[in-house]
């Protein structure tokens, strides 16, 4: 049994090994993508914000305030668009989950009944207008030999096992199996 725990300890070892290492493994891949993301702001930021220079005159400094004002409106209308596209999804994603949830609830197995149905009419119910050929199962199928059919003829002369079971119960009954007995 000692072998047995060295083994086990060798194996939670082993685990605790492997976890570690995928999780130093997780905190570096964080790390790069967070460098990466800040490279991609900064090189937008160069794109899409020139750094500013302040004119001299007062008129040039107006201008430059009415040409920030409207970017500003214009980058504050995209957000809002952009806001409500994303609650628009957001609440259809819920919607479509909820329904997903209420399908897997309310869906039950009908239960299945035997229908009596030749193979024609299967092949033409599962192939639809492609069915063609006409199979004849009967073909395929052994011949039966004449004693089997005499054993089939002798159980239906029993007939049915109700009839039997109704005339063997009660005082009746028992009076029958006892004169036959006799």
């Amino acid at each position: 049994s000692s072998h047995l725990q060295k083994k086990r300890r060798a194996a939670t070892a082993r685990r605790q090994h492997l976890k570690s290492a995928m999780l130093q493994l997780a905190a570096t891949e964080i790390e790069k993508e967070a460098a990466a993301k800040e490279v991609e702001k900064q090189n937008y930021l160069a794109e899409h914000c020139p750094p500013l220079s302040l004119p001299g005159s007062m008129q040039e400094l107006q201008e430059l305030c009415k040409k920030l004002h409207a970017k500003i409106e214009s980058v504050d209308e995209e957000r809002y668009d952009t806001e409500v596209k994303l609650q628009k999804t957001t609440k259809e994603l819920e919607d479509l989950s909820q329904k997903l949830f209420d399908l897997r609830g309310k869906f039950k197995r009908p239960p299945l009944r035997r229908v009596r149905m030749s193979a024609d009419a299967m092949l033409r119910a599962l192939l639809g207008s492609k069915h063609k050929v006409c199979m004849d199962l009967r073909a395929n199928l052994k011949q039966v030999k004449k004693e089997d059919t005499e054993k089939e003829k002798d159980l239906r002369d029993v007939g049915d096992w109700r009839k039997n079971i109704e005339e063997k119960s009660g005082m009746e009954g028992r009076k029958k199996m006892f004169e036959a007995g006799e």
